[in-house]
């Protein structure tokens, strides 16, 4: 179960290859509203239709650390797959479903996002993770009435009420309006989600993250992710290869 947990946390992944850095904060307008903030956001949101990369992860949890590098692929709004070494670990999403099989210990999962949710601590399906992969907010900045202010060197954005049950908060960077950082608590249920992009880089006219790095608390346990993104190229064919070797045992929610 460990490894599957690790695993669904490398969803939150997308890497440069042959890439120009992006300068990390641009001049702040105090001027700018929200609702010209939020339209920037969107405007500024990738557009590409697959794109293929190679991370190092970093992972650690108490006294548990462990480094990684898997292999991702994405065609934009419809899959997203991942594989680690020799294919050992390997994970399929779509909109539809979550499956997954290890063949360190012969177990699958094929089902929907409750069990990535409870592992970020927070609801989750295909359109927020892609958004993590992207720089992109989590949550539709439409469906909410917000208020901004400036905060350091970002936009900060939050919902003019902020609920009792979920506190939001997204600090967007002024030189390119993609997230500096996405912030998700529940304070009653003692869960934090933070996922902080710490740098950008562009890739063929794309803006995509560079490096990012997540923090999910619930009561006193904490796991940080630290991502380097090391290769990726963008709208060449690519495939997806999943197939559940037979005799596996199903991994049940319950």
């Amino acid at each position: 179960m460990k490894q599957f947990k690790l695993l669904i946390l490398l969803i939150l992944i997308v890497g440069c290859n042959s890439s120009k850095a992006i300068i990390a904060s641009g001049e702040l307008n105090d001027k700018l509203t929200t609702k010209q903030i939020i339209k920037e956001h969107y405007k500024r949101e990738a557009n590409f239709k697959t794109l293929q990369a190679r991370v190092k992860v970093d992972y650690q949890q108490g006294d548990d650390s462990q480094g990684h590098s898997i292999n991702l692929r994405m065609e934009k709004d419809k899959t997203i797959w991942l594989s680690a070494t020799l294919g050992i670990v390997r994970a399929k999403i779509t909109p539809e479903k979550v499956s997954f099989y290890n063949k360190l210990d012969n177990t699958f999962f094929d089902g929907d996002y409750a069990l990535i949710s409870d592992v970020l601590g927070t609801e989750l399906d295909f359109d927020k993770v892609q958004n993590l992969l992207l720089g992109k907010a989590l949550l539709d900045l439409s469906a909410d009435n917000y208020e901004s202010n400036v905060y350091e060197k970002s936009y900060l954005l939050n919902p003019e009420e902020q609920s009792k049950i979920l506190e939001i908060f997204f600090l967007l960077n002024p030189a390119h309006f993609k997230m500096d950082s996405q912030q998700l608590a529940q304070p009653n249920e003692r869960r934090m989600l933070q996922i902080d992009y710490e740098n950008y880089q562009e890739v063929e006219k794309e803006i995509l993250p560079q490096n990012i790095k997540i923090i999910a608390l619930e009561n006193n346990a904490e796991t940080i992710i630290k991502m380097e993104f090391k290769s990726i190229s963008i709208n060449q064919e690519v495939r997806f290869p999943f197939r559940i070797p037979s005799g596996f045992e199903e991994i049940v929610i319950k």
